[in-house]
């Protein structure tokens, strides 16, 4: 049977969504059909939310960013300040929505794509390619049929591991009623915030201008918080940690990030892939994402679009992904202090070498004098013991659900 599209992608997140746009880049050599299938409006389809990356000026999605800063600032727990100005570098925030109407431009002027709203029951591999199928029971029916199918939706499960921690948050874009932000540099971590018993936790301030920025409160732990825990930690934050005095929150919003050593597969059929955090883009040590989803899916679409044979590519290499297991090892199991681990090395090691390693695209050389500013004798406990420690499922072993937002009244904290 013949396929429909010679390419499906399931989910219209930043991966999803990355993909089509370059597989749609003008002066392709080999025209694609396209099929992106999202969820309908409602509790399936994430809500609005913000990427942020490092790169130099003139990218791809400068035009739509809600900001960028030329320097960032790390607080370590008792008050230390260092700020890291950059050469070449931006750091960029980027929101979901602009990026998908950015992407939707491209996609509308392209006869070839499609844009399909479902809610899809199981990705399936076929003879043919692929096919998506929605439904349930005797009503499951034959949404779409691919060559070629990409899912980037989130695992439902993870896999086992030696260590799986959450990188989970809650923000408020909040407007404070006095000046009170530096528009020209973001707080990457503020370690002035009380820490869980394993893990870390910090803030995060990323301001659009001195009475606008988006305040996160962000924990490395095994189990994320409740909905009232998120309220109160942010209260703290900005109250007793900022001193904003009075403001008015106008957004928010909240994420869970596996931070796993797991093997993650990138095939789940002769002709289905996983592509985005589900295919191993999210860098376990840190949690960003986005620039690997963007290399990922520039090279996937660059050899289709080419007719080469596709190879989809790991997001992170092997040497990158040990250290990660490492560092996951280590502050999972108290022999380091995330939050003087993460402030010493902001302090010593020059901010952009720091950058492309959390990245992904340092070199050896470059890990090597990075980890000489690490715990060297608690790593190498963790070097030793990694070997002999079972992977196992995480007793969540799935994602927990968003919490719900509640009000403060009495501070006029409100959607």
């Amino acid at each position: 049977m013949p396929a429909d599209f010679d390419v499906v992608i399931v989910g219209a997140g930043a991966a999803g969504l990355s993909l089509a746009h370059h597989l749609c880049a003008p002066g392709s050599a080999t025209p694609l059909s396209v099929a992106l299938v999202d969820a309908p409006p409602g509790p399936l389809r994430p809500p609005p939310r913000t990427w942020c990356f490092w790169e130099p000026p003139g990218g791809a999605y400068d035009s739509s960013l809600a900001a960028s800063w030329p320097q960032l600032r790390v607080r370590g727990a008792d008050g230390s300040c260092t700020v890291s100005r950059f050469s070449r570098l931006r750091y960029k925030m980027l929101r979901s929505d602009t990026f998908e109407a950015l992407v939707e431009q491209r996609l509308s002027r392209t006869p070839a794509v499609r844009r399909i709203e479902a809610n899809v029951s199981a990705v399936r591999d076929v003879p043919y390619g692929g096919e998506i199928r929605t439904g349930a029971g005797f009503g499951e029916r034959v949404l779409a049929r691919g060559r070629l199918v990409f899912d980037s939706r989130p695992l439902h499960r993870l896999p086992p591991a030696r260590t799986t921690l959450f990188q989970h948050f809650t923000g408020w874009f909040v407007r404070t009623e006095r000046p009170m932000f530096d528009p020209a540099t973001a707080e990457l971590m503020d370690f002035r915030t009380p820490q869980p018993a394993r893990g870390l936790s910090f803030g995060y301030v990323l301001p659009l201008d001195q009475r606008t920025a988006l305040v996160e409160y962000t924990e490395f732990s095994p189990f994320p918080l409740d909905a009232e825990g998120y309220r109160r930690a942010l209260l703290h934050y900005t109250d007793d940690v900022l001193g904003l005095g009075q403001f008015r929150v106008t957004a928010r919003e909240h994420g869970v990030i596996p931070m796993t050593d797991g093997r993650l597969a990138l095939r789940a059929g002769r002709s289905v892939y996983r592509i985005g955090t589900a295919g191993g883009a999210t860098r376990p040590s840190t949690g960003y994402t986005f620039a690997a989803v963007q290399r990922q899916t520039r090279a996937i679409a660059a050899q289709l679009r080419s007719g080469r044979p596709l190879r989809v590519p790991l997001p992170y290499g092997r040497r990158a992904r040990a250290m990660d297991a490492v560092m996951l090892r280590a502050l999972d199991s108290g022999r380091v202090d995330g939050a003087e681990f993460f402030s010493r090395l902001f302090r010593d090691v020059p901010a952009e070498r720091l950058l492309s390693f959390m990245d992904g695209s340092s070199r050896l050389h470059e890990d090597l004098l990075i980890g000489l500013r690490t715990p060297v004798v608690p790593m190498l406990l963790t070097v030793a013991e990694l070997p002999f420690i079972t992977r196992r499922e995480h007793p969540t072993a799935s994602f927990p659900p968003a919490p719900a937002s509640p009000t403060d009244p009495e501070r006029g904290i409100s959607p």
